[in-house]
């Protein structure tokens, strides 16, 4: 049985890619697209556009990697370029951020949240998507500077260090905040949990 050798570091996929190696960037893209998609899917409320707008990101950050700061993690450098991009592309479909479509409101754009459960019940999955949409309306409730936060945080999987270095805030800040949000966002699903 032979060892596999370990997976090349970001840097070092990184520093590949600078020097031509085109397959390394293929390894970046396979070791950070669900988590990308999943993050820019929470801004944009939309799997398809999460999905093309993920390979905008990367297309961006493959022809600015020449400026990428080795200083800092490529995730945080990668997913703040993704911000903007999930940010520019809000902003040209003329959305305020912290108003989302309510369902019937568009017929065509209503989405359906589900989660997944252990029954197997029509009951147990009504309920899974009713418990789905009350923590997305939840979330959708709260200011934005606490739902980016969560989002960043549960949806995007980033470390409460990287979420500081791209918010450019105190990691005391950043953890704070994202405990004055869980809150906010538990007394907004207090009632509904309680059934």
């Amino acid at each position: 049985m032979t060892k596999e050798s370990p997976s090349p570091s970001d840097p070092e996929l990184v520093e590949a890619i600078l020097r031509g190696d085109e397959d390394s960037f293929e390894q970046l893209v396979k070791r950070y697209e669900g988590r990308l998609v999943n993050y820019l899917m929470r801004f944009l409320r939309d799997l398809g556009e999460a999905h093309d707008l993920a390979q905008e990101v990367f297309l961006k950050a493959y022809r600015a990697l020449d400026r990428y700061d080795s200083s800092y993690k490529f995730s945080t450098w990668l997913f703040r370029v993704a911000q903007n991009a999930a940010i520019d592309r809000i902003r040209k479909r003329r959305l305020v951020l912290v108003s989302m479509d309510r369902p019937g409101k568009h017929a065509d754009t209503d989405k359906v949240w589900e989660f997944p459960s252990n029954e197997k019940t029509p009951y147990g999955h009504l309920r899974n998507r009713e418990r789905g949409d009350a923590i997305q309306e939840g979330i959708d409730a709260l200011p934005w500077e606490y739902r980016e936060l969560i989002v960043m945080r549960h949806f995007g999987e980033l470390s409460y260090g990287e979420i500081a270095t791209l918010k450019d805030m105190p990691l005391g800040t950043v953890k704070n905040k994202l405990f004055r949000g869980r809150q906010m966002l538990k007394e907004k699903l207090a009632d509904f949990l309680s059934d």
